[in-house]
């Protein structure tokens, strides 16, 4: 061995602790089944336990985070999956939370019935945005998801069934065993459940045949449809599923707030729910629940400077993306 090659694995030893060797590393470390399984039992855990001594207001944050990582898990399907740009996502969501919202306080269902409803409207919403773009790609697919998110929240702003530029007020909450869910740590334990089971199909659709072909169609669409998979029909699934994700988000958002109105989805929520996406890495389901967690917690947490907090919050995120483009926490390739 020469003299210098110690030298070299001083420096290496000495070398920074970069992104790129963080990540790595804990693909190491989790790649380990038995620890893998022990970190996530311990989040569980956690998250189970925080109620007993957070008070409202973290259980407030805590819930919205939630409920963002189910909205940025159902986008992940769409633009992680299988590489299609959305940027009116936000009117998949509201598609459900109006379900929900008609249903229960104009016509008197129960919340648990509004359900099915909802996602069978933000399927038909799939269907609708997913068909007349499928051959769409880049910008034009951008404009055409845009402006599909912009009609939405025209709509609601403008018919008289969801309450026009008002909204809707007085939707019920749920009963659920007999008990009535009003207060915050109820939903807490709702919209956590709904975490787990969204990351469940999440994985699941990763590791399905469905989701082999959305990762080839991602990668190489002409390639992808030499191999015989089509294109047009796996894209329109992407967009369905999306949709259910957002459609049942939506459903139990109205509930846990009993009001919702056309202002909730503006532009400006697909465009957050999306940057979560790409922030944390597309396609990877731990990343996108890191870059989620992120959007919520980081203005929270700098609420004390005010306005500024937002200005902080960019110039964080614009030195991520530039030295760290493929996110937080992205897909490694096999």
């Amino acid at each position: 061995m020469s003299a210098e090659n110690p030298k070299v694995m001083e420096k290496e030893i000495q070398k920074p602790l970069s992104p790129g060797r963080f990540t790595d590393m804990l693909y190491e470390l989790l790649g380990n089944k038995r620890i893998r399984y022990s970190v996530y039992a311990a989040l569980v855990i956690t998250a189970l336990v925080i109620p007993s001594f957070a008070d409202n207001y973290v259980l407030e944050v805590f819930t919205n985070a939630y409920f963002y990582i189910i909205l940025c898990l159902g986008l992940n399907i769409v633009v992680g999956y299988a590489g299609l740009l959305d940027l009116g996502y936000a009117a998949f969501f509201a598609v459900g939370a109006y379900t929900t919202g008609i249903l229960t306080s104009q016509f008197g269902f129960n919340f648990w019935l509004t359900i099915p409803f909802s996602i069978l409207f933000s399927v038909i919403a799939g269907v609708i945005i997913g068909g007349p773009t499928l051959r769409l790609r880049s910008d034009y697919l951008a404009i055409v998801t845009l402006g599909f998110g912009e009609i939405t929240r025209i709509a609601a702003r403008n018919l008289e069934i969801t309450g026009g530029a008002s909204g809707l007020i007085g939707i019920d909450r749920p009963m659920l065993f007999g008990m009535r869910l009003y207060q915050i740590h109820h939903f807490y334990f709702l919209f956590f459940v709904l975490v787990i089971l969204a990351i469940f199909i999440s994985h699941r659709l990763y590791n399905s045949r469905l989701g082999r072909a959305w990762e080839y169609i991602r990668e190489d669409e002409d390639a992808a449809e030499a191999m015989g998979i089509d294109r047009v029909r796996y894209k329109l699934y992407a967009y369905v599923m999306g949709a259910v994700f957002g459609g049942v988000a939506g459903s139990f958002f109205a509930v846990k707030m009993t009001a919702i109105s056309p202002q909730t989805f503006l532009f400006t929520q697909s465009a957050m729910i999306l940057l979560a996406v790409v922030l944390g890495g597309m396609g990877k389901i731990q990343g996108v629940i890191v870059g989620a967690l992120l959007l919520v917690f980081f203005p929270e947490i700098f609420r004390g400077i005010g306005d500024m907090r937002m200005l902080v919050f960019g110039i964080v995120l614009l030195i991520i993306m530039v030295f760290r483009p493929q996110g937080i926490w992205p897909t490694r390739r096999s």
